[in-house]
């Protein structure tokens, strides 16, 4: 496995565990939906149906990981989150967009989440 797949892993391990431990409830890990768009995590936050883009770095040298989430990823983003919501047959619930931030510096990992990271970016409507 690459070195960046697998940083991107850890990354993405650490922050499920930061977000258990902040009282959120993993529900489903790397959702790809059927016709584009992607999810690294989705969870409950109370009520809240959150989707969870994880960012990992290994330094801050080129800027806070959220900073790579670009519109184009929003979308990719907002389509995996459209397209859960329409498995669940659900249009009332509500749902938000979070970015965690995973910074392993000399192997000492920082974790931080970003809550409303994003609106519902255009065209997107739900």
């Amino acid at each position: 496995m690459n070195a960046h797949i697998q940083l991107g892993k850890r990354g993405e391990d650490l922050a499920a565990r930061f977000l258990r431990k902040s009282g959120y409830k993993v529900l489903y890990r790397n959702f790809r939906a059927p016709k584009g768009g992607e999810v690294d995590i989705v969870c409950r936050d109370g009520k809240t149906l959150v989707f969870v883009e994880v960012k990992t770095r290994t330094s801050l040298d080129f800027g806070a990981p959220a900073e790579a989430v670009k519109l184009k990823k929003q979308r990719l983003i907002t389509r995996g989150g459209l397209a859960w919501l329409r498995m669940l047959d659900n249009p009332d619930i509500v749902f938000r967009f979070d970015i965690a931030e995973v910074v392993i510096d000399d192997d000492v990992p920082r974790v931080s989440v970003i809550r409303e990271a994003f609106p519902l970016p255009k065209p997107y409507i739900y």
